[in-house]
């Protein structure tokens, strides 16, 4: 299977936002890291998506999490 698009929705003074970029990291994933403080049209898709502004959030394909939801990514990604 093809690893998903990996995009993380962060700011740079979020500490949950580096965990889980540095739990991905580890577990060899690359994913886009988008810093909604200086992207308005990031903030906007995030707000469309999720209904709120939280950040860490993920997107895995077309999949939102608000969160560093680890069961829950960890499914999507099929990490054991």
């Amino acid at each position: 299977m093809e690893n998903p698009r990996i995009r993380i929705f962060s700011t740079p003074s979020c500490p949950y936002c580096y965990t889980l970029k540095e739990f991905l990291a580890k577990k060899g994933f690359s994913f886009e890291d988008i810093d909604v403080g200086k992207d308005e049209s990031a903030r906007q898709l995030l707000l469309e998506k999720t209904g709120q502004m939280g950040v860490p959030a993920i997107a895995i394909g077309e999949e939102f999490i608000v969160g560093f939801e680890k069961k829950k990514i960890c499914e999507l990604l099929d990490i054991k």
